[in-house]
């Protein structure tokens, strides 16, 4: 594979798990604070099995950081890479983006 098969490769999977609902919803609660798994669960009402498998493709692509606290796992989101895309996306809805703004 070359690298412009490469690239392109990880701009659809990076753009994919931007994409998907249940993710798109775990990034924006951990853009709030960071979370346990069961923290997640009670906040978003999913099944801790779903959570988990998209948490872990979160993390594949390191948007999302996990640190082991005692025997809980605590999710945040990668500051130095998603948080600074996020503002990104924020000042695209304010400046102009009108299908940004039906979809608040």
């Amino acid at each position: 594979m070359n690298k412009e098969n490469l690239k392109c490769n990880s701009y659809h999977t990076f753009f994919k798990n931007l994409s998907n609902g249940v993710k798109t919803q775990i990034i924006t609660s951990l853009k709030e604070k960071p979370m346990s798994v069961n923290e997640l669960v009670k906040e978003l009402d999913l099944e801790q099995s779903k959570l988990s498998h998209s948490l872990a493709n979160l993390r594949f692509c390191n948007l999302v950081i996990c640190k082991q606290v005692g025997k809980k796992r605590i999710y945040s989101l990668n500051k130095k890479t998603i948080l600074p895309i996020l503002n990104i996306i924020d000042k695209h809805r304010q400046n102009g983006c009108e299908g940004c703004k039906l979809r608040k």
